[in-house]
């Protein structure tokens, strides 16, 4: 890790303005998932990319870099890694996870974005 990076312990109920929230039904998701790859050096990157209907569109992936400025989180041995870049535009996001009838996937909530795409990838 650099200088740079920056690590902070937070319980997913807390809730945070400079930063991701990761609700405990996207950690236990992420957690799962990272269980089935048999890997336990890869964190959930999320970033923010041009692109998409509104100008900007979200990326979850998983990732086993660190690079310069990342900032990182644990939620409950979930590691969330953001890029310098993203995180202004993520500051205060909601991540979900729904499994319902009607959709499953994740969700993101985030009080920057001033519109959004009817799909909901992607926002301005």
């Amino acid at each position: 890790m650099s200088a740079d990076t920056t690590t902070e312990q937070v319980s997913s109920e807390q809730v945070t303005i400079d930063g991701i929230v990761l609700t405990d039904a996207a950690a236990l998701k992420v957690k799962t998932l990272l269980d089935a790859e048999g890997r336990d050096d890869l964190s959930l990157r999320i970033a923010v990319q041009p692109g998409g209907c509104s100008g900007l569109r979200y990326q979850l992936f998983f990732d086993d870099r660190s690079l310069d400025g990342d900032v990182i989180k644990d939620y409950n041995g979930v590691g969330v890694v953001t890029d310098r870049m993203s995180s202004p535009y993520l500051g205060g996001a909601t991540i979900d996870f729904v499994d319902t009838i009607e959709k499953q996937g994740f969700t993101i909530d985030n009080p920057n974005a001033g519109s959004s795409c009817a799909c909901g990838d992607s926002f301005s």
